[in-house]
């Protein structure tokens, strides 16, 4: 793809309609709550995302939409939600499509399992040092949670990316 084609009409669309379901599913009313916070499904849009669009749709989806999300929803995280969800969304979008690029189920589950990594380690931080109670305990306490959260991600981002065929439509629709 080009570059004049690489963010064209389509390209933005389709950045914003993944970011506006990121930032739905940011919303409480849609979490389930558990100790030390809530469960969050957004994680399988920004591993979708990631999948489909290069480094940069996947960071405005992943980074900007989990930050827009938390600043309208719960406004302590939205940092911390910037960074982990950025790079997580980043470095998905990185390993799909340049490291392993003719290998794309294989490829998908390297780079969301990566990306579950740095959620997690990004959130465990941030809850520890940043915002929240600013406490390892309550950090633990979460991470059983931010684990099944990227789980989910990581088993639905590929499922929706490849045998439901989001993938496929979105690269033929991005040829058009």
């Amino acid at each position: 793809m080009n570059s004049s084609k690489k963010y064209s009409v389509k390209w933005m669309a389709l950045t914003a309609m993944l970011m506006a379901m990121n930032i739905v599913l940011s919303m409480e009313v849609l979490s389930v709550p558990v100790p030390g916070g809530h469960l969050y499904f957004n994680d399988s849009v920004i591993c979708l995302a990631s999948l489909l669009l290069d480094p940069v749709g996947a960071f405005a989806v992943g980074g900007i939409g989990s930050f827009l999300g938390d600043a309208i929803f719960y406004p302590e995280p939205m940092f911390v939600s910037l960074v982990s969800h950025g790079l997580q969304a980043v470095a998905i979008s990185l390993i799909a499509h340049k490291v392993f690029k003719d290998r794309n189920i294989a490829g998908a589950i390297v780079a969301v399992l990566v990306g579950a990594v740095i959620m997690v380690t990004g959130y465990t931080l941030g809850r520890t040092f940043f915002y929240g109670s600013k406490s390892w305990a309550v950090a633990m306490v979460k991470l059983p949670f931010e684990i099944l959260q990227a789980g989910l991600g990581v088993v639905l981002g590929p499922i929706l990316a490849y045998p439901v065929g989001l993938k496929r439509q979105f690269d033929r629709l991005m040829k058009d």
